[in-house]
């Protein structure tokens, strides 16, 4: 349609047909199969209302939406179509790493190539919109939502960002929604839905940019959160639609609540109705009320009442439509649904090679010593440029040796996360269905299950049987021993006392992490330590594989396991990708997109915190007198960036073009560095960039990243990796809430994670 039919189809409705357009019901409305957990919405709608609805979420399948796009069409009085979306967070059938893992690549080819399969897959099954990417960032894992995220830096989740935006609209198949807007990510105590309380500065600094990066690259959609932040819900907030995002950083686009947010303000108690709500949210900015049933109940009264322009109505509804006409959906209604190309791409080649690579690209190895080591941050560390390659270093898994594959994952199909609301059991290729496979190439394995994998449900009933007033009493109940738990583990440990090496797959199940899921307590399950404490005392060369939607405390898998690899929660291809880089036809690449805390008491920890004015001397590590804690280390695991592999790699000292520089130009200097491949593998090393501004009219952080580059070097083989340091670079929030660029001294590190001592510095007049 051309922008004067557009406009010509808006001054035909009527104000109950307008709000319609802005107002969202779930699929079982349509489809009694359309199920979405934990929600549940009484249908009071006659077949016309749901005829003129805007969208709906959550009908998928070409069959279906045919069905349902048909009589919508028919049954509506201007024939408008549908807008179908859906949740495309990490793949659709076929399954990603979780976008955790994702930012564990720092590869945004990557996450691209992710979401263009997504795309792909999603479209040909009738979706138009992809609630993705989510943005927040994230710094507490115990909150669930951090597998979402890419994690705890601003600057890597703005770039994955707009890759994945890119992604999802590159060839016009699917609009992207970024979630959730704004700072959903930093609930107070981790818990889910809970009050933000943020600074504006902190806001703008830290959480709003890489939201304000995926609208710059073009996003259709932005999603407000329903938490509340500093107090007040996002869908009813008008600084943060209108004024900064629209404002600001000129949005165009539709924005849309997240589930019942409207609803959900008279429980926040802001409103004291829905029809309240409904006038409150739509002032705040917000377009398109998801499955509150209040948009469609009260505008027209409101309008009518004059508490509502229609003016405004109007602005908000031709968003609506232009975004359908956008999709194509007015020439055709089905757009790409078809049931022939959805065979041809679902689980294609092409698509399980891709995800087969990503999982490969996202596995971090955090230890592969030749000892067991209590846990110390400086013995695990300095495994970087030493024992990590060692020839009697467990990993690569050796053909000579005989390799007891133990544990609940090692067998497990559910490797894709609770936001994979596609993924299926029978689509994943295991652990041990990759490793059958390499038994052929002369590998001498075996497997065993060990014990149970705890979900969700025992999480859930051991905190009802660990009530308050139980806690209190101190009263519990002796649990019976489980026969057939005793046999899984006396089967685990003799196959670990007849083998060379164990390698040990542990975890979290996929549904303790994600909406709802937060955990005070991140630690494996004690059935799972335990199995692990048992097989130290038979085997002590144990490669510890730990699946996770979150970062987790690992203090004692380090101290029992000489080698240590972050899986995250994999994907459909998962159990490929594991064994390609566990018997070293891959090599590791991987870095930590979050830091890895020694303890849950430590949370939050990030590397790109703030000094104080008592720090803590890292070489004498006084803790009296300073930030610090009397019981624990500042510094965490394993820190932001970090990440072994079966390669070494130098670093040369970082090379300024320039001491001094005038902020005049766009390209102020260049910092480069030499980086040499010292061994005799091949590898991909990621070089990263980080900077603080030394002296500035507020504090600033002790380092922040800036840049990275994924480099590939041949044995022996030397590159150089130069950055172009600009002053958006060098630029930050001021007192006032605007950016600033300020004259000063600047340091510049050039290493492999935030915990790099190779810098240099130079002065900006």
């Amino acid at each position: 349609m051309t922008e004067h039919e557009l406009q010509k189809l808006l001054n035909s409705l009527s104000l109950e047909e307008k709000a319609f357009q802005l107002s969202q019901v779930p699929g079982p409305f349509y489809v009694k199969d359309a199920q979405i957990a934990g929600t549940e919405v009484e249908n009071d709608l006659t077949d016309l209302e749901l005829a003129m609805m805007g969208s709906t979420l959550y009908v998928y399948g070409p069959d279906e939406m045919h069905a349902v796009q048909e009589k919508c069409i028919a049954d509506h009085p201007h024939h408008i179509p549908m807008m179908f979306m859906m949740d495309v967070i990490h793949g659709y059938r076929t399954v990603f790493p979780i976008p955790l893992a994702m930012g564990a690549s720092f590869d945004p080819d990557g996450a691209e190539t992710m979401m263009q399969v997504s795309a792909a897959e999603s479209s040909s099954e009738g979706i138009h919109v992809a609630f993705s990417p989510m943005l927040d960032l994230v710094r507490d894992p115990r909150w669930g939502r951090v597998m979402e995220s890419t994690g705890e830096d601003p600057y890597l989740n703005s770039v994955l960002g707009q890759a994945m935006v890119r992604g999802l609209q590159g060839d016009g198949r699917v609009s992207s929604c970024i979630k959730h807007y704004a700072a959903y990510g930093a609930p107070e105590g981790g818990r889910d839905y809970q009050n933000s309380e943020l600074s504006e500065h902190t806001l703008r600094e830290y959480y709003l940019p890489a939201y304000r990066a995926a609208v710059e690259a073009g996003a259709d959609m932005v999603m407000s959160s329903f938490q509340t932040l500093n107090g007040l819900p996002s869908a009813a907030n008008p600084w943060l639609l209108k004024d900064i995002l629209r404002g600001e950083w000129g949005f165009k686009g539709v924005i849309i609540t997240d589930w019942a947010a409207i609803a959900e303000m008279v429980k926040h108690g802001i409103c004291a109705d829905l029809k309240e709500a409904a006038l409150t949210a739509f002032l705040a900015g917000v377009d398109i009320d998801m499955c509150s049933m209040a948009y469609h109940r009260y505008l027209p009264e409101l309008v009518r009442e004059g508490k509502i322009s229609e003016a405004d109505l109007d602005r908000s509804v031709l968003r609506v439509l232009t975004l359908k006409n956008k999709l194509g959906l007015f020439e055709n209604p089905y757009k790409d649904a078809n049931k022939e190309t959805a065979k041809e791409l679902i689980l294609c080649a092409e698509h399980r090679s891709a995800a087969r690579k990503a999982v490969s690209e996202t596995l971090v190895l955090l230890k592969n010593s030749k000892n067991s080591a209590a846990v110390s941050n400086d013995t695990l560390l300095s495994q970087k440029n030493s024992s990590n390659n060692a020839s009697d270093a467990l990993l690569p898994l050796k053909k000579d040796r005989s390799i007891a594959l133990i544990g609940p994952y090692v067998n497990c199909e559910e490797l894709y996360s609770a936001w994979a609301p596609n993924g299926r059991n029978e689509d994943t290729v295991t652990v041990q269905a990759a490793a059958e496979e390499l038994e052929q190439e002369g590998y001498k394995l075996t497997y065993s299950r060990g014990c149970r994998l705890e979900t969700r449900a025992d999480l859930l009933a051991k905190s009802r049987e660990s009530s308050i007033l139980q806690l209190r009493c101190g009263t519990f109940p002796d649990a019976a021993p489980d026969e057939s738990e005793l046999a899984k583990k006396a089967d685990a440990i003799q196959a670990a006392w007849e083998a060379d090496t164990v390698v040990l797959f542990l975890g979290e199940h996929r549904s303790v992490s994600g909406e709802g899921a937060s955990r005070a307590n991140i630690t494996l399950p004690e059935n799972q330590l335990d199995l692990l404490r048992s097989i130290y005392e038979v085997n002590q060369n144990i490669v510890t594989v730990v699946f996770s939607g979150r970062p987790l405390d690992l203090r004692e898998v380090c101290r029992f396991s000489k080698s240590v690899v972050m899986a995250w929660l994999p994907g459909t291809e998962g159990g490929h990708g594991i064994m390609d880089v566990l018997t070293g036809k891959e090599n590791f690449s991987g870095r930590l997109p979050m830091s890895i805390p020694v303890s849950v008491g430590q949370i939050p920890v990030f590397y790109n915190q703030l000094s104080t004015g008592r720090p803590k001397d890292p070489v004498k590590d006084d803790p009296n007198y300073c930030s610090a804690y009397l019981d624990t280390p500042n510094r965490p695991l394993f820190p932001f960036g970090y990440g072994l592999s079966y390669s070494r790699f130098s670093i040369s000292q970082v090379q300024l073009s320039a001491n001094e520089v005038e902020n005049c130009r766009e390209d102020l200097l260049q910092a480069c560095a030499e980086v040499l491949n010292t061994s005799d593998r091949a590898g991909v090393l990621t070089v990263q960039l980080y900077i603080r501004d030394d002296t500035a009219s507020l504090a600033r952080p002790v380092k922040e990243l800036k840049g990275f580059q994924r480099i590939s070097l041949a044995p022996g083989e030397k590159k150089t990796v130069k950055f172009n340091i600009t002053p958006a670079m060098l630029s930050y929030t001021g007192k006032d809430n605007k950016r600033i660029v300020e004259p000063g001294t600047f340091t510049v590190w050039i290493g492999e994670d935030s915990e790099t001592q190779n810098q240099a510095a130079f002065t900006l007049k």
